[in-house]
């Protein structure tokens, strides 16, 4: 059974969801401040957090960055604040989803399992990725270009790291939305252009990312041994 730690300061949300996620196989334990939150994932044991926003101590932005700093445990953010600014600045923090309040149970289940599914059975997400010309180090975040090192922003590694894990899979908008963002975004599609015209700039002269009309985007470069 997978675990997850709510950390919400909300007293009468834990007991009905603890009932409601046994029925999926989940367990739910909930801690009502950041400090308890932490001090419990520190203990280890925990498969995913959820966070609040609004919580006491400090916000969840900055809970996430403190969780962030120690691990790469999955979080989905929780919060009556659902403003597009708000929900890019939680997955600009290293956030896994996004999902504002009032919502219904199950739709937070079916997004905890999706987490969880891109976590289980992963092959070696820190692995280094090279390629002709290019070398991505998952564990740091870095990116190397015919030797030198490129400057990315987040969501700039996300994308290159998605498309690097299944190099020649052709991955459509919305597929690329639904990896980097865990949630539907179909009014946003134009920004994922726009990231990777940013990103193919970055990895000049490489012609690593090659558009496929009305597909998406793929890998282009040779995958090679280490």
């Amino acid at each position: 059974m997978s675990k997850v730690l709510l950390i919400d300061d909300d007293v009468h949300l834990g007991p009905p969801l603890t009932q409601y996620f046994q029925r999926f196989g989940l367990g739910l334990e909930q801690a009502l401040t950041p400090s308890a939150g932490l001090a419990r994932l520190r203990q280890g044991g925990f498969d995913a957090a959820i966070l609040d926003v609004m919580l006491p101590e400090m916000d969840g932005f900055e809970l996430c960055r403190a969780i962030r700093r120690e691990s790469d445990l999955p979080v989905l953010m929780l919060t009556a604040r659902g403003e597009l600014t708000d929900r890019v600045v939680g997955l600009e923090l290293g956030a896994d989803d996004y999902l504002p309040k009032p919502f219904e149970p199950r739709e937070l289940v079916a997004r905890l399992q999706t987490i969880l599914r891109r976590r289980v059975g992963a092959p070696s997400p820190d692995a280094p990725l090279h390629f002709d010309g290019l070398t991505l180090e998952p564990a740091t975040r870095s990116v190397r270009r015919l030797g030198e090192p490129v400057e990315l922003t987040s969501t700039e590694f996300d994308l290159l790291h998605l498309l690097a894990r299944s190099p020649g899979k052709v991955f459509s908008r919305d597929d690329i939305l639904a990896a980097l963002r865990g949630h539907e975004a179909d009014l946003y599609t134009r920004a994922v252009d726009i990231v990777v015209s940013r990103l193919r700039r970055k990895l000049e002269p490489l012609e690593a990312i090659k558009t496929l009309r009305n597909a998406g985007y793929t890998l282009a470069l040779q995958r090679r041994a280490p």
